[in-house]
């Protein structure tokens, strides 16, 4: 049987705990030590979060709010916008509404077609004309690019239930 000198190990534990901040903050710093771009991401995460917290207190504010005027909002909105309004709601009026949205959407994608290729050739001919390309042009390119990359790591994340390790089982 192994025995263990339990005072040796409190005090071992204890001197780790105490020097618990000092290492941390060494392993913060040496983690972000390697780019720039780590820490620069770092510090926009702690602002989000700070902003996270003023949103969600606005938020609550907007939520008491809405609890408290949303039914004379509600009406006033239907008052002002009763053109709109189909009477009577019958299903099959529902069911007509839909099939106008779909058709006009359906209708709509031979535009949306054209306007896709005018789009591609106008990033053919910017890439045949890098040479002339500025680095302002470049650095909203590279902007775009991070904004898109950004949006699907928040949906991956929202895709995981707002995880950052990995899916739930």
């Amino acid at each position: 049987m192994v025995s263990f000198n339990t005072k040796k190990r409190s005090d071992h534990i204890t001197k780790l705990l105490n020097q618990w901040p000092e290492i941390s903050n060494r392993l913060i710093i040496i983690s972000l030590s390697f780019t720039g771009a780590a820490l620069s991401i770092c510090r926009l995460v702690v602002k989000m979060a700070s902003k996270l917290i003023q949103v969600q207190s606005k938020a609550c504010e907007a939520s008491k709010f809405v609890a408290k005027h949303g039914t004379s909002y509600y009406r006033q909105l239907l008052e002002k916008n009763k053109q709109y309004i189909q009477e009577p709601a019958t299903v099959e009026k529902c069911q007509d509404l839909s099939k106008q949205l779909l058709y006009t959407r359906l209708a709509s994608i031979p535009g949306r077609y054209e306007t896709l290729w005018k789009e591609v050739d106008y990033a053919k001919n910017l890439w045949k004309n890098r040479s002339g390309l500025k680095v302002e042009d470049a650095g909203i390119a590279a902007l775009f690019g991070l904004e898109c990359f950004a949006w699907y790591c928040a949906g991956e994340i929202a895709g995981r239930g707002f995880t950052f390790t990995g899916y739930y089982p």
